[in-house]
């Protein structure tokens, strides 16, 4: 089983987007048996918490289902993750910071995959959170997952 683990701040906007969007091109690539998908964000601001609002109804919009609720990224999603994928730079620095001789995930920028194909021309994610840009994380979200799972499929 293939494990990834998608990381943004706080775990209720890009991070479960990308969660729910990658799910679902799993679970149309008919491998939802062979690769599992999570997210978490580096603060504990909103644990327990659903997703916000925007990432619900963008969602929604493309008929894409999900249900999880906020948590914290932990030094232990290192060891149990094959993919650990940082959403902007700050959230690669708290990742990083937790990385040791026992990390075994390839930790790596989100955008990374889609960036290398030509599919994005940055490697951030920005947060909807404070301009509501909903829409335009949900394109580079799905650009980002296609590429990821291009990748995994590819190996």
């Amino acid at each position: 089983m293939i494990k990834v683990l998608f990381v943004c701040t706080g775990n209720i906007c890009r991070s479960p987007m990308a969660d729910a969007v990658f799910q679902q091109m799993v679970k149309e690539a008919g491998l939802s048996d062979q690769i599992s998908v999570d997210s978490a964000g580096t603060s504990s601001y909103h644990t327990g918490e659903a997703p916000h609002r925007g990432t619900q109804a963008v969602l929604r919009k493309h008929d894409i289902p999900y249900n999880g609720r906020a948590r914290q990224f932990v030094r232990n999603d290192l060891t149990e993750f094959d993919y650990v994928l940082a959403m902007d730079n700050s959230n690669m620095y708290d990742i990083d910071a937790k990385v040791n001789d026992s990390t075994t995930a390839e930790v790596v920028m989100f955008l990374s995959y889609a960036h290398d194909k030509g599919m994005v021309d940055i490697l951030e994610v920005p947060d909807p959170w404070y301009d509501g840009r909903f829409d335009e994380t949900y394109d580079l979200v799905t650009k980002g997952c296609r590429a990821l799972l291009d990748t995994i499929q590819g190996k």
